[in-house]
């Protein structure tokens, strides 16, 4: 019996973590359209920090043998969450944002692993498979709650020049599953994802504060 490919492998291994990183009850209350366009700016704001430390690494390991094989400049999000900050709360944006403490913490574990291809490779799918992905779908409902449409308000969630995002998430799986490391490092990579799902679930579960400010308001 053959073994699994191991980008199976990483999604059932990871797979608890991602459930637990949807059910926030920030995420759930801004799907309900219960929370104002400054409140949704709040997850915007923390993408950004998150994305630009991501992206910075992304273009560091452009080169590397294991890593370089994930950096597509298709997938880089600054430009898109500047757009959509702009449009959220205007030219002053910047004035109007800082990293949470788990934003802090998310931020310094991706420039921590920079120089390890395969924990980058770990920060990289648990984000862009999942904004590929789920991502689509909170889209598709922030355009209905907020009208966005095209320039700004949810560009960060559209990915027009990757093309087909099933033949996009294929390809990334397959590049997964052709990594030319051994084991060892594989299950190194699958406790990093561990690692970066519950960062990225603290970040979101650090917003619950900001709605449960807005709707006691």
């Amino acid at each position: 019996m053959s073994e699994p490919p191991f980008s199976e492998v990483l999604r059932n291994a990871t797979w608890s973590s991602h459930e637990s990183a949807e059910d926030e009850s920030y995420l759930k209350a801004l799907m309900e359209g219960r929370l104002s366009a400054e409140a949704y700016g709040e997850m915007v704001a923390q993408h950004y920090f998150a994305y630009v430390a991501l992206d910075n690494a992304s273009k560091a390991l452009a080169d590397d043998p294991v890593a370089g094989p994930f950096v597509f400049p298709a997938l880089y999000r600054e430009e898109a969450l500047v757009r959509d900050l702009e449009t959220i709360y205007g030219s002053g944006w910047r004035s109007r944002i800082e990293p949470s403490m788990p934003t802090r913490t998310l931020v310094a574990r991706i420039e921590q692993v920079a120089s390890w291809p395969g924990g980058h490779i770990a920060h990289h799918y648990t984000r862009y498979m999942g904004d590929l992905s789920g991502g689509q779908f909170i889209r598709m409902e922030l355009q209905k709650i907020y009208g966005y449409q095209r320039d700004g308000g949810v560009d960060f969630y559209r990915f027009d020049e990757v093309g087909s995002l099933p033949r996009f998430k294929n390809d990334y799986r397959a590049r997964l599953d052709a990594l030319p490391v051994d084991e060892a490092e594989k299950q190194r990579i699958i406790g990093e994802t561990r690692l970066a799902y519950q960062l990225n679930t603290e970040v979101l579960a650090d917003l619950g504060r900001v709605m449960r400010a807005e709707l006691a308001a």
